[in-house]
């Protein structure tokens, strides 16, 4: 029994390309990761506002502290 040999171009030419699902896949990861820091950001800005601002926004320190207390990945 002989062994095949397949040429080296075939093999990364074959394994070398990244699958079409893998390009969605990798921009949906960079899409959530870029959400969870600009909710992050707008937290740290949300906790700096002073209160008569708030009460211009309908909030009271109260709703900034419970917004402010969740992680970054909760809405």
């Amino acid at each position: 029994m002989t062994t095949r040999t397949v040429p080296h171009t075939v093999l990364v030419s074959r394994f070398g390309r990244r699958p079409f699902p893998f390009i969605i896949l990798h921009q949906l990861h960079l899409w959530l990761l870029a959400r969870w820091y600009d909710r992050h950001l707008q937290r740290l800005d949300l906790a700096e506002i002073d209160e008569h601002l708030l009460r211009d926004l309908g909030l009271t320190p109260e709703d900034v502290r419970r917004e402010c207390a969740k992680s970054f990945w909760q809405a």
